[in-house]
């Protein structure tokens, strides 16, 4: 794992949280609250979510492009 900041994987977490891929605004107080470890639990699985949504998404585009030929 890459020596991250707490600082840094909160920025990281507000990118993948976004839906464009800018970052958000979460609540200071809420972010402080989880530890190290588990701001990597939350980026990694944010991270996961990201990837499982694009490969959904691949496949009913793929679904779609197939019904159109």
């Amino acid at each position: 794992m890459e020596n991250l900041t707490k600082e840094e994987l909160i920025t990281q977490i507000k990118t993948l949280i976004s839906v464009d891929g800018s970052s958000v605004e979460i609540n200071p107080n809420y972010l402080e609250y989880f530890d190290f470890d588990e701001l990597v639990d939350i980026k990694n699985q944010l991270e996961n979510k990201k990837v499982e949504q694009e490969a959904v998404s691949k496949e009913y585009l793929d679904h779609l492009y197939e019904k159109l030929n």
